[in-house]
Order: C-alpha cells, then sequence, then structure tokens
C-alpha cells in the first residue's frame, strides 16, 4: 500500500541529513508506528509522504504511484492527516469541521450530514448535542475525537497520525488509544503513527518501525521488538520490565471468563444474599448490578454496616473500570491508581458488567509471557 524507497532529505544548519536513505512498506490495513527521540525523522518523514515537504532523493509510492507525479491537492484529500494540536478551525462549528474535506469534494448536503452523524456516533459524540457547538466548547478529549472524525471524512485509505493523543492526560489518553484501537476493527485504514512513547507504540501499532538520527534501526511487529531488539539502542528505547510490557499487547477480553454472576448481585438482593456470595468472593466485593446488568457500584463488609436491606440501598460508588477492550496494562494502571487489587469489566457500549480482573490474573499472564 504505501512503499517508501530511499528518502532522503536535508535541511539548511544541520550536520546530517533529517532523513537519510529510508526504505520501508507499509500494507494494507496495517497500523505502522514511527517511533525515535525527538529530531530522528518521524514527523519529516511523514510530511514526505503528503508531500508537505518534498524529499531530496527517493520516492513514496501509493498503491503503485508515485506521490512525486500526483496531483499534490488531490494526494492529500486521498490521506486523513491527525496531529498533535488538533488544528480544529475555531469559528466553525463541529459539523463544518468535519465536513471540510468532503464539502471541497463536492458532496451534497444530505451525504455530508449523514456522514457527520455516522462519524460523530463512532466517536461517541451525541450528534445532537455536539454539531453546532465550537471547538472552544468541547474538552480536550472531545476535540482530539472531532480531529480524527474530520481526518475519516472522506473515507481515506490512509491515515497520517502524528502524535494524536499527546497533548491530554493519561487517563484521557488511554481512553482515547481503546477507542481509536475500536474504531479501527470496524476500518480498513492503512496508517502511519507518529510517537515518541514506546509503551504506546507497543499498543498501537502491527508493525513498529525505530528511527535514529533519520535512519531505520528496525522494523517488526510488537512482539519481535521486545523479544529481540537489533541492537543497544533499541534494547534502551524499550527499556527493562519487557514481560510488563507484553501488558500492552493482551486485552481484557482475551482473559475474562465472563464470571458477572460470581462476582455480582443484583440492586434488589437482600443482605442474606449479600452475605452468602461475600464470603465466596476472591476480592472481599461484589458488584452491583440494575435490572439490565449495569454496573451501579460494589457492597463489602463495610457496606453491610450501613442502614439498608437491600444492596440497592447499601452500594457505594465505583469510580474505576475498564471496558473489554482495555489493554492489562490500562488494567494494572486503574488498580494503581484506585489502590485496589481488582477492577470491575464492563461492555465498552452498553455498560453491562462482565467480570474482573485482579492483580493476581496480571501477574498470572507477566508470568507466562
Amino acid at each position: 500500500m504505501i512503499k517508501i524507497e530511499n528518502l532522503t532529505k536535508h535541511f539548511p544548519g544541520l550536520d546530517r541529513p533529517a532523513v537519510n536513505k529510508l526504505s520501508l512498506e507499509i500494507n494494507e490495513g496495517e497500523v505502522c508506528v514511527l517511533v525515535g527521540p525527538s529530531g530522528c525523522g518521524k514527523t519529516t518523514t511523514m510530511k514526505m509522504i503528503n508531500r508537505l515537504h518534498e524529499p531530496d532523493e527517493g520516492e513514496v509510492y501509493l498503491n503503485g504511484k508515485r506521490a512525486s507525479e500526483m496531483n499534490q491537492i488531490d494526494l492529500r484529500r486521498g490521506i486523513g492527516y491527525v496531529i498533535q494540536e488538533i488544528g480544529l478551525f475555531p469559528h466553525m462549528t463541529i459539523k463544518e469541521n468535519i465536513a471540510t474535506v468532503p464539502r471541497e469534494l463536492g458532496w451534497d448536503r444530505e451525504r455530508i450530514n449523514k456522514r457527520v452523524r455516522e462519524l460523530l456516533d463512532l466517536m461517541g459524540l451525541d450528534p445532537e448535542i455536539y454539531s453546532d457547538r465550537r471547538p472552544a466548547a468541547l474538552s480536550g478529549g472531545q476535540r482530539q475525537r472531532v480531529g480524527v472524525a474530520r481526518a475519516l471524512a472522506a473515507d481515506p485509505p490512509v491515515m497520517l497520525m502524528d502524535e494524536p493523543f499527546a497533548a491530554v492526560d493519561p487517563i484521557t489518553r488511554a481512553r482515547l488509544q481503546n477507542e481509536f484501537l475500536r474504531i479501527l476493527d470496524k476500518m480498513d485504514k492503512t496508517i502511519i503513527f507518529v510517537t515518541h512513547d514506546i509503551n504506546e507504540a507497543i499498543k498501537m501499532g502491527d508493525k513498529i518501525a525505530v528511527l535514529r538520527e533519520g535512519e531505520l534501526v528496525q522494523h517488526s511487529t510488537p512482539e519481535e521488538l521486545l523479544d529481540a531488539p537489533a541492537n543497544e539502542f533499541v534494547a534502551q528505547l524499550v527499556g527493562r520490565n519487557r514481560s510488563i510490557k507484553r501488558l500492552h499487547l493482551i486485552r481484557v477480553e482475551d482473559i475474562i471468563e465472563e464470571d458477572a454472576d460470581k462476582y455480582s448481585v443484583a440492586a434488589e438482593s437482600g443482605r442474606k444474599e449479600i452475605k452468602d456470595k461475600l464470603s465466596e468472593s476472591k476480592v472481599g466485593a461484589l458488584m452491583v448490578t440494575d435490572e439490565q446488568g449495569c454496573l451501579l457500584g460494589r457492597v463489602d463488609e463495610q457496606s453491610l454496616k450501613k442502614e439498608g436491606e437491600t444492596a440497592g440501598e447499601l452500594v457505594d460508588e465505583i469510580h474505576d473500570q475498564v471496558t473489554a477492550d482495555s489493554t492489562l496494562n490500562d488494567s494494572l494502571s486503574v488498580m494503581l491508581e484506585s489502590g485496589e487489587g481488582y477492577v470491575p469489566v464492563v461492555d465498552e457500549e452498553k455498560g453491562f458488567f462482565r467480570d474482573i480482573i485482579t492483580l493476581q490474573d496480571l501477574l498470572q499472564e507477566v508470568r507466562q509471557g
């Protein structure tokens, strides 16, 4: 899908090329992450793909066509571009921002409106609420989602993403990463993703290209990168505790046993049922669910000291949970943040309680890895 051949770029004032004879192939439908320290050529490479920078030597091929021979405007319209600063137009509504490229392509109003609604739904932003708002009225995470929606608007086969989640807080960043990975499961996109964070690279990439001083050092799967770093530079970039970093590669849904009933009680359950099930709970708590099976909170021995006869009356709020599409590393982060040895797992769309993940589960996966 994307072939980079001997790509080279010099900038005045640098004593070496910003990118030096870089050759790389990205297969159709693959997420290739470019990772490395500042100044290694990641963003320069990305900008040469859509001709924001013209290479001094070498060529980029898109589906076998030379990018240098394509009309620049047509080339960029066929490539979605997401940057760290997001770059939404502040004077435009969210709907108008997302519609930018389809409008330039001459889509009719009905088609544009339908596409905007589809993308806002996909990003978890209610079209009735957000369509007519302006970027200043959104949080950083919401603006980032709109930036991704805008890049997807004309359904481009290729997307370039330059540190798209770097400007948000760690919790929002993990959620956006998971949401984007879920979106990718529903689409067929070839993506080049730039980051300086090796953990994000391991989590997001099908393949990882490690760059140093403008040159390719290693191009491999995340598993291969962890198992066999090409040299000491890559080993230091990956860092220690590689077995723990493998938790980025495993989804919660891959290990849960769907034991919702074993670790939960219905809101109308009485004290006797709560006590009986608590005695069998491996975490000393039970999740409380409503009639639809959605998570309301938890009860434990301390809860039974309160007034009330049902789980719904005794329930304590839960602030920390993960979705089934989260990684085990996300689960570990939540446990460390909350100080608990477990975290409940809920369905990513409906909020149904599905199971719990414990610290012991994570340790077992680390040992097996």
